[in-house]
């Protein structure tokens, strides 16, 4: 719910959305679960359709270098002039040029983040009323318990 929240509210501010789905070239492991196109599928699944035609979802791979991780976003994103991020070092490398960084504020933030939603997933506790409908339907449909103990 923290995710929809903040996509509702980077919405509100512009009319069209450029998401970006970092570590893209990574495999799944314990804290980033998801490939890249699962996270697609559960945002997509979790959001009415007049908000689908105002967003494009990009796949953003991890670089080592951090100046060469932007310059590659220029290469997969088209223009953009304003970021939506509380990420400090997304804030910092944005400073340098000139693209307005956003805060998006937090919604319930120790209760909805992935880390704790995926422990409460992990240890059999009560979890899908912190997720939209879409995404806890896929993560029923796709054995995530499973999954998430097995990493």
């Amino acid at each position: 719910m923290g995710h929809l929240e903040a996509l509702r509210f980077a919405l509100s501010k512009v009319d069209r959305l450029w998401i970006g789905l970092g570590s893209s070239n990574k495999p799944t492991e314990k804290n980033n679960p998801f490939s890249a196109e699962e996270r697609r599928e559960m945002i997509l699944s979790s959001i009415n359709d007049s908000m689908k035609k105002r967003i494009s979802i990009y796949f953003i791979p991890d670089l080592d270098n951090h100046v060469k991780w932007i310059e590659k976003i220029d290469t997969i994103v088209p223009k953009f002039d304003i970021v939506f991020s509380n990420d400090e070092l997304t804030n910092h490398l944005y400073s340098k040029r000139t693209v307005k960084v956003v805060p998006i504020p937090f919604l319930k933030r120790n209760e909805l983040s992935g880390t704790n939603i995926r422990n409460l997933i992990i240890s059999d506790q009560k979890w899908d009323h912190l997720v939209p409908e879409g995404t806890k339907n896929f993560l029923i449909n796709t054995s995530a318990n499973d999954r998430l103990k097995n990493l």
